[in-house]
């Protein structure tokens, strides 16, 4: 299954690479020190059960990093794989059929996000952060007959390099932060 043609039977994307590492690494640059930091400042919550929220949260967030979208002669499904639990995320399933339009918003940060209205109402975010975005909307265009001309992406990838680069660069102070903490844990 590839995301390169229009006329294979399925067509999976899966988020791209660049967002999953970006939001992976931030997570952790913003969440590692605490443990040390808690245990330093002789802190109210013990550093074992921030490990536990932390190991919790990263479990999380990388169970909502692994969406996946798949295109076939049916429709359009977003989907999780079967060890995350129904419950946490759902995913769902659109037919090409039940297509009535695709809805611009506006989010609260002034991004624009499109929606996928059914005949019925109900409306389906259309999946924007996957590697082959273009690709997927040229597969939407071709089932639905939706012009898809103005359609592009929530972030540009250059976005999420620049994050990323912070990112790094935070977790460098991560580094010293947590030596640092070490460092006096040991002198006390």
């Amino acid at each position: 299954m590839t995301a390169n043609s229009v006329n294979t039977s399925a067509s999976v994307f899966h988020l791209s690479p660049l967002i999953r590492i970006t939001l992976l690494s931030l997570y952790i640059a913003l969440t590692i020190p605490l443990p040390f930091l808690s245990q330093v400042t002789a802190a109210p919550i013990p550093p074992a059960l921030l490990w536990v929220g932390i190991s919790t949260g990263l479990v999380a967030l990388y169970a909502v990093l692994t969406e996946q979208v798949i295109v076939n002669e049916q429709g359009i499904q977003v989907t999780y794989p079967s060890w995350v639990p129904r419950f946490f995320r759902k995913g769902w399933f659109l037919p090409w059929s039940e297509v009535k339009e695709l809805k611009p918003r506006t989010t609260g940060q002034g991004g624009l996000v499109y929606y996928f209205l059914s005949q019925d109402g109900k409306a389906y975010l259309l999946p924007m952060r996957v590697a082959g975005f273009a690709r997927l909307v040229q597969i939407v265009q071709t089932k639905t007959d939706i012009d898809t001309t103005d359609v592009r992406p929530l972030a540009q990838p250059w976005m999420y390099a620049i994050l990323l680069g912070f990112t790094l660069l935070l977790l460098l102070v991560d580094g010293w932060a947590v030596a640092t903490a070490l460092t006096t844990k040991q002198l006390t």
